[in-house]
């Protein structure tokens, strides 16, 4: 018989649970203990709600306090000696000592008297998602020692409640990958044979526990591995092989193509692939994967939120099934992590658009029904669920609001000179020195400013209709008073608006240009506490309205200085959103970059000097596998240019990069043409600057100067010193100074407070290097 499992369920709750929790801990409104039943609760209903989908074996170890990277460090006891403090009278970590490692300590929390000490781990993105984990930090002389008992703790929770539990570990291949060496140079893989004892003995504690099948997650078999790696491969598992449990290998996000014969050959019981990103590579597997081992085939879709179209999918599980019988297992192609909870929630939504979607839960119950109707196909259930979905397909396919003519007109009549600015960039930058008048390492921020309760809360009577418009246009401008007057007396040289009118960087555009639908329970975890709610692209996209011009204009109305026009770009727009699947994700691009121009032209227009264009999520949309690299790197480029290249030499654009590897695509970068881009750099100690000494960078650059993900204040002598290397790389007359990132996260205080340090730190670098 077939068996349906998922590879992990979201954890951050339907309603946010964790993220309330967290926050409500970490500024001491919750104790420890209430924090961890909140923990509990959310696991059983977790865990039920599977169940009552229909899914057989259901997955433990998927939840985490904060990151499931950072927890797998706390398990091995990878915790840098910084964080010593946070130990308990054994030496063991503590709840505060993950904290500590994800946010950095403070005084009031993670950490006590030695805040200044510890800051936090570098975050970057998790493969090509969205989310990001905690990087793990090894030294040459690194140890690994069980250390943290969640896992086991989850699976004596499950147990008891009557579960059948498939533990889900990141793999010991996949988490030396992600970690960074740090101190000495190194070869990360010398590690291997100290960390496998470690995972000899998570396994053997399981067994003990009852665990019949152990998960373990080795996405990096669908990258290009360097031949040691492979190598490496062979020899783990050839150890672990004598480890008590049947292992699934699981991977995800793309094929396995080069290894393939590695990973069919590995000493496992079963193998899980996914056959959305890759779905060529069913077959190969199907001729290469011995029938004595499990086939696990992930079908449905773990990272958007149309529903499965049943009847090719169970074609293709047929088929799979005349070679595996018994041993085929039917999953969503990856984690469900990245999937909104409960479409049941949601009681706004257009019901035709609603009939087209499917979220974790309903997800689920897709699993589940493929899963019958291999094991009963003419069951009176299975055949109303594969009617069904004829139905929704058909209703989408016909649907009149998808396609609209002259999007399309606009996009076949797009030209070469459409994406060129008028001249280079050593021409036109001089051009806008003159007209800025701004000092040497000039000083400015990503773009938004502390979301506090006040403009929540004005946000929420809005849309509630307790606000009207004007009183609600009214209160988003006293919050940008407050963000200007701000700016100006600590003597920032661009200023911001501060964003108080957004609820999100994608969402706040998505929602005033057609194409798009929204959610409103659809939250989707980011890091830690932090969730977006991804829009959804249902249809061609088009701008009806400018939708940021009055706000900009009014800001600059009220100082002499330069105010940043702030948009997201359309790679971002692309990412960040839940996109269609009848169309290429280059014409979606290309769409918004044209609405996005529109945007830009108008605020040049009003007379605004600086436009940014957010592309945050550039490098995350970089397929896993180098030969696709060029075409994407194609196509995200011409869509920036698209929307920026209408502009006069004289109006400078700039751009903003999230926690990325630089190095693979600084060419790509630069033949974007910003005049200036920001990017994140403090975690990584500057080290993402090595990109640019490498290749010589010819535009401007902000590298980060702190980190906003964490609320620890840097004084004024770590930023200096943080430039003073930026310096080493980059010519001194083209570099900025300015945050990581966006500061809505953050409260005002610790933000006046920091770029106070900031400015100081511009002011010296000036007297020093200028």
């Amino acid at each position: 018989m077939a068996l349906a499992h998922t590879l992990g369920f979201p954890r951050i709750g339907a309603d946010r649970e964790l993220k309330k929790a967290l926050e409500a801990y970490w500024k001491g409104d919750l104790d420890q203990d209430a924090l961890k039943s909140v923990g509990r609760q959310l696991r059983a209903n977790h865990w039920q709600v599977q169940q009552d989908a229909g899914i057989d074996l259901l997955p433990v170890g998927d939840f985490a306090w904060y990151d499931q990277v950072l927890t797998h460090s706390l398990t091995f006891g990878v915790v840098p000696e910084r964080f010593d403090s946070t130990r308990n009278e054994r030496g063991l970590p503590t709840l505060d000592t993950l904290f500590a490692m994800a946010r950095g300590a403070t005084a009031s929390c993670c950490g006590g008297e030695h805040a200044t000490a510890q800051y936090a781990q570098e975050l970057t993105k998790w493969f090509d998602t969205n989310y990001h984990y905690l990087v793990p930090e090894f030294s040459v002389d690194q140890q690994f020692k069980l250390s943290w008992e969640q896992l086991f703790d989850e699976v004596d929770e499950a147990k008891a409640l009557g579960h059948n539990v498939k533990p889900v570990i990141i793999g010991p291949l996949t988490y030396l990958w992600l970690g960074k060496a740090k101190g000495d140079d190194f070869d990360k893989l010398d590690l291997l044979e100290r960390l496998l004892p470690v995972y000899n003995e998570i396994l053997g504690r399981l067994a003990g526990q009852g665990v019949e099948w152990v998960q373990i997650d080795e996405p990096i078999l669908t990258l290009d591995l360097p031949q040691d790696w492979k190598n490496a491969f062979e020899r783990a598992y050839h150890i672990l092989q004598y480890s008590p449990l049947k292992k699934l290998v699981a991977t995800y996000f793309s094929g396995l193509q080069d290894n393939l014969g590695l990973a069919v050959g590995l000493p496992v019981q079963g193998l899980h692939i996914d056959a959305v990103r890759a779905p060529d590579q069913l077959l190969h597997v199907l001729d290469r994967l011995p029938t004595y081992k499990t086939l696990s085939v992930g079908l449905v879709n773990g990272r958007n939120v149309w529903r499965c179209e049943l009847e090719p999918v169970l074609a293709q599980l047929q088929f799979a099934q005349e070679r595996f019988g018994d041993n085929l297992w039917v999953s969503s192609s990856c984690s469900l992590l990245h999937s909104p909870v409960d479409l049941e929630r949601e009681d706004k939504l257009d019901p035709e658009l609603k009939s087209w979607l499917a979220f974790a839960v309903q997800k689920c119950g897709e699993i589940s029904v493929l899963r019958d109707a291999l094991n009963d196909p003419q069951s009176p259930k299975v055949q109303a669920a594969l009617a069904e979905s004829r139905a929704v397909q058909a209703s989408r396919a016909e649907s009149p609001r998808i396609h609209k003519a002259e999007v399309q007109a606009r996009i076949n009549a797009i030209g070469a000179a459409d994406s060129q600015r008028h001249t280079p960039f050593a021409e036109r930058i001089e051009q806008q020195r003159a007209r800025l008048k701004l000092p040497a390492f000039p000083t400015t921020t990503i773009g938004s400013f502390p979301q506090t309760a006040s403009i929540r809360l004005a946000r929420q009577a809005f849309k509630q209709g307790k606000l009207s418009a004007n009183d609600y246009t009214d209160a988003m401008h006293s919050e940008i008073r407050h963000a200007v007057q701000v700016q100006e007396r600590l003597g920032l040289d661009v200023l911001v608006h501060g964003e108080a009118e957004r609820n999100d960087m994608v969402e706040y555009f998505a929602e005033q240009l057609d194409g798009y639908a929204f959610t409103r329970f659809g939250w989707v975890q980011s890091y830690g506490s932090r969730c977006v709610k991804p829009a959804i692209i249902y249809g061609d996209l088009s701008r009806p309205a400018a939708m940021t011009v009055d706000w900009i204009t009014y800001a600059q109305g009220l100082t002499d200085k330069v105010m940043k026009g702030m948009l997201t770009g359309p790679v971002t727009m692309l990412m960040w959103s839940f996109p269609r699947e009848d169309v290429s994700r280059k014409i979606q691009a290309q769409q918004l970059a044209l609405a996005l121009r529109d945007e830009v032209l108008d605020l040049e227009a009003a007379g605004i000097k600086i436009v940014q264009i957010d592309e945050a999520a550039f490098r995350e949309g970089l397929p896993l596998r180098q030969a696709q690299w060029q075409e994407y790197l194609d196509w995200a480029v011409e869509a920036f240019r698209l929307t920026a290249s209408g502009v006069r030499d004289e109006t400078q654009i700039h751009t903003h990069m999230c926690y990325s590897e630089f190095n693979d695509v600084i060419k790509a970068i630069a033949a974007m043409d910003a005049d200036v881009i920001t990017i994140e750099t403090s975690r990584s100690d500057m080290e993402l600057l090595e990109a640019f000494k490498a290749f010589d960078y010819p535009n401007d650059i902000g590298p980060g100067v702190y980190d906003i993900h964490s609320p620890r204040v840097p004084d004024t002598a770590e930023m200096v010193k943080l430039m003073t290397k930026a310096v080493k790389r980059i010519p001194a007359q083209r570099l900025w100074v300015n945050p990581d990132c966006g500061l809505k996260t953050r409260a005002w205080p610790e933000t006046e407070a920091a770029l106070v340090n900031m400015v100081a730190a511009a002011r010296q670098l000036r007297s020093q290097l200028a």
